[in-house]
């Protein structure tokens, strides 16, 4: 048998940059269509009467209600900025190694930023955390 050198496991190999951006473009958009389901209950429960709706309200406002939304939100906001770079990816913009890394931390700053935006604002118009 041929002694052949192994490919380097994952354990000491470092994913670049791009692939763990990438890797989590994929989760988000998974994440998404299973948030979808819980927008969809929202709305039926709207659609059912003041009672359903108060219901879903208090499942909504419970930490892991919230928690659920917020990780919703960062994962909309996480899947538009970094599909805005795919964008200029398929225009041809944006290849070079440097503009890659700095694009790639533009998507996190603005995924931080607007999440934190979206929660700051729709905490001040709700008169405070549920």
């Amino acid at each position: 048998m041929a002694h052949r050198p192994l490919s380097p496991h994952l354990q000491i190999y470092r994913l670049p940059f791009a692939a763990i951006l990438s890797i989590t473009h994929r989760l988000t958009g998974v994440f998404l269509t299973l948030g979808s389901v819980l927008l969809v209950y929202w709305l039926v429960a709207i659609a059912s009467g003041e009672t359903a709706y108060l219901e879903a309200q208090a499942l909504l406002g419970t930490w892991y209600g919230l928690l659920g939304l917020f990780f919703c939100s960062f994962a909309l906001y996480f899947h538009l900025c970094n599909g805005v770079r795919h964008l200029f990816w398929d225009a041809g913009y944006g290849f070079e190694l440097k503009t890659v890394d700095t694009s790639g931390h533009i998507v996190i700053i603005l995924t931080v930023v607007l999440t934190v935006i979206t929660w700051f604002i729709g905490i001040l118009f709700s008169g405070g955390p549920a």
